[in-house]
């Protein structure tokens, strides 16, 4: 995969526990890029082969401590190449910025195929961004519904090996695994005083990007997963069947929707805002560049009233299109605060003039704004209606959030 990806990443925080997952943390990008046109990033001065001319003497210490390892370190031979891949690693974290992040080209071939929309996994999402990796929400009929994980809950263990020393990402790549190898893993789950085991299967898991129908009271109900390849064009023709029954209103529900193409997102809130700014980006020298909605939307008509269902884990693209149709009004969101990704990364891979895929660096390019020109980084975009979701309602099976959003609809 030699191309230059442009990423509105994932959230950064929920990711798939699969094995072609996505995420901030992980590939930050599950996470999850923008096509864009193949490039490959080289020197300006030296050789490819060998330190550029003009950093010679910045480099000389890392070439001596290079040389220090090889000749001093106690197990011989030293991995060169994991030399190397913890060295780039290192650099780009230096930068302060979660989403800088390297890509080990495992890393990168799973995020780059993480929105394919098949899995093999135990099927939840999860959060990587405190001490310990914790259950957001398991997928329906997954290995990890069945085996009965629920949205809290906290793994301290896997295959009966303590991992509460390691950060939450090195434990996501302990649970990933083949479908039809078995995962034990130690549950803390929050009001239980005692930890326990669960005994899990992984399966392959098959996401639909784009799911819909037709609820009560004549209200058109849309839920988008991710925004991958396909999305776009699924979400026009999904959008199109519910149009044809004539609704009275329409529920889109981005909650758990961590991100994906922005190209996916501009199409899709373009589908509902017939002209103007969908997002702009604010690169790091004040250019601001702006991506205007695409014509022909299906539902640009305000007379249909349209309700944006979030979450704490609505994050990145979801938030681009949240954010589009709340401030041109074209929509009320309705949940509690987003998640507040507001940051544009470009996925560059690495080469070594090998056909072998070297892994990539997803750098930050720029900030993105709502069309009127605000920031939601590390702030998140406030619904118009808070209604909250408790893990007891959804061990019950309650939507309080989408009854609440049918009620809005329904009163107008």
């Amino acid at each position: 995969m030699n191309k230059t990806l442009r990423a509105v990443l994932l959230g950064c925080v929920v990711i798939v526990l699969v094995v072609c997952s996505f995420g901030g943390g992980f590939a930050a990008g599950h996470f999850i890029p923008i096509g864009a046109k193949s490039s490959v990033v080289t020197t300006t001065t030296g050789s490819q082969g060998g330190t550029p001319s003009d950093l010679t003497t910045l480099f000389t210490p890392f070439w001596s401590a290079w040389k220090i390892i090889h000749q001093y370190y106690v197990d011989q031979p030293v991995n060169d190449t994991q030399l190397l891949q913890g060295a780039i690693s290192g650099m780009v974290q230096s930068l302060g910025d979660a989403h800088t992040i390297y890509l080990s080209p495992q890393d990168y071939t799973n995020a780059t195929t993480q929105l394919v929309g098949n899995y093999a996994g135990i099927g939840a999402y999860v959060d990587t961004s405190g001490k310990l990796l914790t259950i957001t929400k398991p997928m329906p009929n997954s290995p990890a519904q069945k085996a009965g994980l629920l949205p809290g809950d906290q793994v301290i263990a896997v295959d009966g090996k303590d991992v509460t020393s390691l950060i939450p990402e090195a434990v996501r790549q302990k649970v990933l695994g083949a479908a039809g190898t078995v995962v034990k893993l130690t549950i803390q789950r929050p009001g239980q005083s005692a930890p326990f085991d669960v005994q899990i299967t992984r399966a392959t898991i098959t996401i639909p990007s784009v799911t819909s129908k037709m609820l009560a009271n004549n209200i058109a109900y849309i839920q988008i997963a991710d925004f991958g390849d396909n999305t776009a064009s699924d979400f026009k023709n999904q959008l199109a069947l519910l149009l044809a029954h004539k609704p009275k209103g329409l529920i889109l529900d981005l909650r758990d929707n961590g991100g994906g193409y922005l190209d996916a997102a501009i199409d899709i809130a373009s589908e509902f805002i017939p002209s103007g700014v969908i997002v702009s980006e604010k690169s790091g020298n004040g250019k601001i560049t702006p991506h205007d909605a695409k014509p022909d939307g299906l539902a640009t008509d305000k007379g249909l009233p349209m309700i944006v269902l979030v979450n704490a884990y609505s994050a990145s693209a979801s938030e681009i299109v949240s954010g589009a149709l709340q401030d041109t009004g074209r929509a009320k969101l309705l949940g509690v605060t987003t998640y507040g990704k507001g940051t544009v990364q470009l996925w560059i891979p690495l080469s070594n003039n090998s056909k072998n895929n070297q892994g990539a660096v997803a750098v930050t390019i720029a900030r993105w704004l709502t069309p009127k020109g605000n920031t939601i980084d590390k702030k998140g975009l406030t619904p118009d209606i808070v209604v909250q979701m408790t893990p007891d309602d959804l061990k019950a099976g309650k939507d309080p959030q989408l009854d609440a959003a049918v009620q809005q609809l329904t009163n107008q």
